[in-house]
């Protein structure tokens, strides 16, 4: 079936046939793993192509007045992802960002994680994390795609067996949903993340771009990006995005301000509500992030060097999208005045995050 997928949808696109579209294509595949790339729609006109690797977001369009607009950043071939991917449009986890010397205890006895970050601390859970590998594709049709992955007891170092869904869902308008979903076992811990690379506007950076992010406090952070167990206020600070700004901030040496921070959010509660506006100066498009976590993390990709091309684009380089990824703040599992990020047998861990355009 995905020889012919593919073969008519080549057809359709020389013929010009707009009415016809294909929703799934084979994109290609590790070792004997098939990985397919499975298009998604909403009634305004919204596109999302999600690929079962890394629960990746490849492509995301939106409407913009009488056209449309691609927000984020991907890349054009699997072996890409494969080897030059930093997490572009992936479900970072079982625990994203960083967890200080890989190691975190539960009920007493430790568990020593791999040091992928710095060859000191575990980020992202690990070189195999589960934005790097494949996830069964469950259900998919129109407007919706879920995708499910098991991990095994000891998976990483991680203790039991976690089993994980994720939905993304296009309403009627230009919002994207995650709806995530996780049990295990045995007593783990989990912190699972989108991890996007917005861009609203087309430009080789996002410097044209503002920001907002709901926040008073950020989780203040040693010289390798470990939290040193310190909430500190934002304000009068570079990390001060209370109201709407320019994403952009002068050094002190004259350069631009760097950011890779966590962002503790206002409201606790783990309802839905919004975590951070986005708007591009060029065309006004704006990104709402709504999110259930309790915090964000605003990285500004000033690291970016992917060497090899991306949709659309001659070079993914510094600056060139912006990431906004719901999640518990780093290092929680040695921080007992972080929200507690374990999971025991019987509890359901959820996480829904939104993109709603405008």
């Amino acid at each position: 079936m995905d020889v012919y997928a593919e073969y008519w949808q080549l057809v359709i696109r020389r013929a010009g046939w707009d009415f016809i579209s294909m929703t799934r294509r084979l994109f290609g595949k590790v070792g004997d793993e098939s990985i397919y790339e499975i298009t998604i729609r909403s009634k305004s006109g919204a596109e999302a192509a999600i690929l079962n690797w890394g629960a990746v977001i490849r492509d995301l369009v939106v409407p913009l007045r009488a056209e449309k607009q691609r927000v984020v950043l991907g890349l054009e071939r699997l072996e890409d992802y494969t080897k030059h991917s930093p997490h572009l449009g992936a479900l970072a986890g079982r625990y994203a960002n960083r967890i200080r010397d890989g190691l975190f205890s539960i009920d007493g006895t430790a568990y020593q994680l791999e040091k992928n970050f710095l060859g000191k601390h575990n980020l992202h859970g690990g070189a195999s994390g589960f934005g790097q590998r494949p996830w069964q594709v469950a259900h998919w049709d129109e407007s919706s795609v879920t995708l499910t992955l098991v991990s095994p007891d000891g998976d990483g170092g991680y203790p039991g067996t976690l089993t994980t869904t994720l939905t993304y869902r296009f309403f009627d308008d230009a919002t994207l949903r995650a709806e995530i979903a996780a049990m295990t076992d045995r007593p783990t811990i989990i912190n699972l993340a989108l991890h996007s690379y917005f861009n609203l506007d087309g430009s080789d950076d996002i410097l044209d771009h503002q920001l907002q992010i709901e926040s008073d406090f950020i989780t203040a952070l040693d010289p390798e990006l470990i939290p040193t167990g310190e909430i500190r206020r934002v304000a009068d600070t570079p990390y001060d995005f209370r109201t709407m700004r320019p994403i952009w901030h002068q050094g002190s040496d004259g350069g631009l301000f760097h950011y890779d921070q966590n962002y503790m959010l206002r409201e606790q509660s783990g309802a839905l509500r919004r975590a951070a506006t986005a708007k591009s100066g060029r065309n006004g498009l704006s990104l709402e992030v709504w999110t259930t976590e309790p915090a964000i993390q605003f990285y500004d990709a000033k690291n970016l060097n992917v060497p090899v091309p991306g949709i659309a684009m001659s070079r993914l380089k510094a600056r060139a999208g912006f990431c906004l990824e719901p999640q518990r703040p780093p290092d929680s599992p040695n921080r007992a005045h972080f929200p507690d990020p374990v999971l025991r047998p019987g509890q359901v861990y959820r996480q829904i995050t939104e993109y709603r355009f405008r």
